[in-house]
């Protein structure tokens, strides 16, 4: 007898909800986990608009907990949260420790995986991570988000003589900003938005206006606008053998002038997944307060709405309610 659930179906560049979808059934090595919430992110939206040609059950950010694990049946009950990464293990690229690049790898929501938009989702056993009691459901969600901010400081070395821009005070943003504190550098955030604006306050962390951003001032500027124009703020902010960090994904093309990149010695360096365990880390001794970026809760069922408020220019966090 195959099970139903409901769930989000992306195709077409569609979203649609469904109340009568297959229950996925895990492999041997992974788990089935009743998700509690779903975080809809900038790449969700991105989806939509055709960044990546992916059709299925999109969402890749979530927390729930394992009702089924073949294989380690002790680990039923643990309320988890999921890397996106499923890699093959066998090839180049897992073998030289880069599994997040590996060759044959799906991706939680974006690439040949159903993500969590859904009663149910399945993953390897080896990808769930089991959370502390002290971290709420809330805090939770924001766990892969949050190791995708922790990544910049993995791949660069930041300190506190550092002048760091960060571009793009939205949901990423505003956890690149809060993760950045505390290695005492120099930071400004463009943030063109009021509520924007106050949180960063809320955080004593400076914001400044786009327009008034200084040319070829900063050592380390982070591109997470969202936008093609982005890279050209960045571009215009950095300074000479300075860095700048790509954190967007959209549909499009960037254009740049290549020839004054060269010239000026600029290091563009692409960031994406990040390591959880320093994110929930930094969750559980209150270094940054995720919760406060929630700014909409919706049911399963009204995904759509949901969608639509956090596509609205300088949105926040918008949290599917899944279950309790």
């Amino acid at each position: 007898m195959v099970h139903k659930m409901e769930a989000v179906w992306l195709e077409n560049n569609k979203l649609s909800f469904r109340k009568n979808f297959p229950q996925p059934e895990p492999l041997e090595d992974e788990a089935l986990v009743k998700v509690r919430q779903a975080g809809i992110c900038g790449t969700d939206l991105e989806l939509v608009k055709g960044y990546y040609p992916f059709n299925g059950i999109p969402g890749h950010e979530f927390v729930g907990e394992i009702v089924h694990a073949p294989l380690r049946p002790q680990r039923e009950g643990e309320r988890v949260v999921g890397e996106i990464n499923v890699s093959c293990g066998a090839c180049p690229s897992c073998l030289a420790e880069r599994q997040n690049h590996c060759e044959k790898r799906t991706v939680l929501g974006i690439k040949d995986r159903n993500g969590a938009f859904a009663e149910y989702v399945c993953l390897p056993l080896a990808n769930l991570i089991t959370l502390a009691d002290v971290i709420s459901d809330d805090a939770a969600v924001f766990v892969e988000p949050l190791a995708a901010a922790l990544e910049i400081q993995n791949q660069i070395k930041i300190n506190c003589a550092d002048r760091v821009l960060v571009l793009g005070a939205g949901r990423l943003g505003q956890l690149i900003s809060q993760s950045l504190v505390h290695t005492g550098c120099e930071l400004n955030v463009v943030a063109r938005y009021k509520k924007q604006q106050k949180l960063l306050d809320k955080c004593n962390i400076p914001w400044i206006d786009e327009r008034k951003i200084p040319m070829g001032y900063f050592d380390l500027v982070v591109e997470a606008t969202g936008s093609a124009e982005g890279f050209s703020f960045a571009r215009h902010a950095v300074r000479p053998r300075g860095t700048i960090v790509l954190k967007s994904t959209y549909k499009g093309d960037i254009q740049a002038n290549f020839s004054s990149i060269v010239v000026d010695e600029i290091t563009i360096v692409g960031s994406r997944c990040g390591p959880f365990s320093e994110a929930l880390h930094f969750i559980e001794k209150k270094l940054v307060d995720p919760t406060m970026l929630i700014e909409g809760r919706y049911p399963l069922s009204e995904v759509l709405k949901a969608v639509e408020q956090a596509a609205q220019p300088g949105a926040l966090k918008v949290i599917l309610q899944i279950a309790n």
